[in-house]
């Protein structure tokens, strides 16, 4: 009994002098903690007290730990109040990335099944195969192989057909938008997109000084062409950003009629079309067409990323064009993206061979199961408070309240109770979708969903009016 005592006081004391280790590295980048074997060396004791005091830091979320590599904390000062200040964008983000937070509002669908084990398997496999490749063979617009086969996957008819050369492929999503906003020459001319629409897109467009117009989705996802029509008409549009086939955050499909009728409309105003296909992959009805089957070729871009269906190991951004492909050369030469060929050329067997199709079915299952257990919890607990959209893929849920409550009093809530939501104001730049919300539950950690679900009526029903 005696020695257990002791054996306590010492976890205590070891408990103490890491706190004290955090607190003075100030606030700050994450801080890299001593080794199990260093703290124990340095303090006497042995490495399973050393344990045990991380792992009750490790429960409070002011360590983690990292494989291979080791434990990491931040001062607690820091961790107190991240993203303070009046950008909201930047306070979900850092929230989300704190230790022990409860992310409600994650929308990182290939982490349910991310296929880095078979994509990093092939990579082994054909750096074997293929000797390091000299500088000289640098392929500026993406590997040509990688190239070749997305523009086979995106051909649809003889009418509606791609070639490698048609296809550009960059380190990411955002400085592939970014060269497309150069190349169209977006800066201060007058763009369309649906509303609500994803925060990256919104903050490049205003950061590059765009005149956005937001057309916002009916129920269903569905675009009013009349509502449409009368902006072609008396609005300068260059350029309309609109989804191929599942349009985020809602996770609603636009109708095979709507999308014809709006594609119509398109055509005849002659109205150059950017389709954003990063979500079609993810589409669980059984209607094969996307809205690009009906537009136009010759106005038409369409860009997309490998991140949201294969995961991680695969961030690169890429566009498909017809035009401007002397300027979009220069751009991605410019840019110097520097891609791994090997990787592309990994992902190119797994999208070629039929790995990546076996991999989206089991992906949407799951990601249809996590939606319908989050949906049935917020209808049984807040069915009174919220208006639930029916999604048809992705990994989250958008609800409007019921009551026009203070979404900022509901956020700031929850995120003292160490739960990131997403606020539907995110989601567009004019003041649009402030009673919204998008959630997920794919990140809630330990937490219990259940009981993530009931801080979040109390939240709402404790909200102010807006």
């Amino acid at each position: 009994m005696k020695a257990s005592r002791e054996n306590d006081f010492v976890y205590q004391a070891v408990y103490r002098y890491l706190t004290l280790l955090i607190d003075e590295s100030g606030a700050g980048p994450a801080v890299r903690l001593p080794s199990l074997r260093q703290l124990a060396d340095r303090l006497n004791v042995s490495i399973s007290t050393v344990q045990y005091a991380y792992s009750l830091l490790e429960k409070e979320g002011r360590v983690y730990s990292i494989a291979k590599s080791g434990y990491y904390a931040q001062a607690q000062s820091a961790l107190e109040s991240p993203g303070s200040g009046s950008d909201l964008l930047e306070t979900v983000y850092v929230n989300a990335r704190r230790p022990g937070m409860c992310v409600l509002s994650a929308d990182d669908p290939a982490s349910l099944q991310p296929l880095d084990s078979p994509l990093l398997t092939l990579e082994r496999e054909l750096l074997r195969q293929y000797p390091r490749q000299p500088q000289l063979l640098a392929q500026p617009c993406g590997e040509l192989e990688l190239r070749t086969v997305l523009a086979a996957r995106y051909t649809s008819s003889t009418v509606n057909c791609w070639h490698a050369d048609d296809v550009y492929i960059g380190a990411d999503l955002r400085g592939v938008l970014e060269i497309l906003i150069s190349v169209l020459e977006l800066r201060r001319a007058t763009v369309v997109v649906e509303s609500p629409c994803d925060w990256v897109i919104l903050r490049l467009l205003d950061a590059a000084e765009v005149r956005v117009i937001e057309l916002p989705l009916l129920a269903g996802g569905v675009i009013d062409p009349q509502q449409l029509e009368s902006l072609l008409k008396s609005e300068p549009v260059r350029l309309i950003l609109l989804s191929s086939a599942l349009s985020m955050p809602q996770g609603s499909p636009l109708s095979r009629t709507n999308r014809q009728a709006i594609a119509h409309l398109l055509g005849c105003h002659g109205t150059w079309v950017l389709e954003n296909d990063c979500y079609s992959e993810l589409d669980e009805g059984n209607d094969s067409h996307r809205l690009r089957d009906w537009l136009d070729p010759d106005r038409l871009l369409v860009f997309s990323t490998f991140e949201k269906y294969v995961g991680t190991e695969a961030p690169f951004g890429f566009v498909l064009s017809h035009h401007w492909r002397s300027e979009l050369q220069r751009h991605f030469l410019l840019r110097a993206f520097r891609l791994s060929p090997i990787r592309q050329k990994a992902i190119a067997r797994l999208l070629g061979g039929g790995r990546l199709d076996q991999h989206l079915s089991v992906l949407r299952r799951m990601l249809k199961e996590r939606r319908t257990q989050l949906i049935q919890l917020l209808r049984e607990r807040l069915g009174d408070a919220l208006a639930i959209e029916e999604s048809q893929g992705g990994a989250t849920v958008w609800v409007r309240s019921l009551r026009p409550v203070n979404m900022g009093s509901v956020f700031q809530r929850l995120l003292q109770q160490q739960i990131v939501i997403a606020p539907g104001e995110l989601f567009s730049l004019q003041g649009l979708h402030e009673h919204h919300l998008r959630l997920s539950s794919l990140t809630h950690g330990e937490h219990d969903l259940a009981d993530v679900v009931g801080l979040l009526g109390d939240a709402l029903r404790l909200a102010p009016d807006d």
